[in-house]
């Protein structure tokens, strides 16, 4: 949902409405997300950078391509990937969701407040927080999948936690294959390492991603590193 102004200037006439009528400033904002079609300001504000960086990174993707969204914690990448898979299913396509981190609450819960309600989304959309994801496992549920639909796994560096799974660079590996062999868009969440110092550079790039185990980041076909509610795309090549 596009802004009537960005949201700078919404809060500055929230903070102008406070004043002139004497009221709460969070019911001023609440009031001025009503007039933009929101139920409340924290909805609005959760939503608009999310929505925002999923957008950009929606237009970037095409069948056949592993994706890596990444940044630091707090930065908003299951927000954004989760606006993503929702975006792709509003567009008719069909998405799915890998948890390892989140709970199929915790998914209800964030995709609210994105605005987007989960009901909406049927055959559409398939949320999965099995203990059991790997690569393996996510390229079984996706099998029959059709051309063109857009999977979440969220995230890299917990696909590399269990024993009994193939070592995180033959992971990364066969969902780059399987992708481009199914026509399919494979993203997967990942970490950014804590020696990233934000006031070193503005964003994250390729060599701070967190790698437990050796990987080649080539194999991916786009990286975007969030910050700030910005996006950023780099080329691994």
């Amino acid at each position: 949902m596009k802004l009537s102004a960005p949201i700078h200037y919404l809060k500055r006439r929230a903070k102008l409405l406070h004043r002139r009528e004497q009221i709460p400033l969070h019911v001023a904002l609440d009031r001025i997300a009503a007039a933009e079609g929101y139920r409340s300001w924290s909805l609005l504000a959760a939503r608009q950078p999310a929505a925002s960086a999923a957008t950009a990174l929606y237009r970037q993707l095409e069948p056949g391509d592993l994706a890596l969204v990444a940044g630091r914690p707090g930065q908003g990448k299951t927000l954004v990937s989760l606006a993503l898979a929702a975006e792709a299913a509003r567009a008719g396509r069909r998405s799915a969701f890998f948890s390892l981190e989140c709970t199929r609450k915790d998914v209800v819960d964030r995709l609210s407040a994105l605005g987007f309600d989960h009901g909406e989304f049927q055959g559409l959309f398939d949320l999965d927080c099995s203990d059991a994801i790997s690569a393996d496992y996510a390229r079984a549920e996706l099998s029959a999948a059709p051309h063109g639909t857009l999977a979440v796994i969220d995230y890299l560096q917990l696909l590399d936690q269990r024993r009994n799974t193939s070592e995180l660079s033959r992971q990364v590996r066969d969902l780059k294959v399987f992708a481009r062999d199914h026509g399919l868009i494979i993203v997967l969440i990942s970490q950014v390492d804590r020696s990233y110092d934000p006031s070193d550079k503005p964003f994250p790039d390729m060599t701070d991603i967190r790698l437990p185990n050796p990987v080649d980041l080539r194999l991916f076909d786009k990286m975007c590193f969030l910050n700030a509610g910005e996006i950023r795309f780099q080329s691994a090549a």
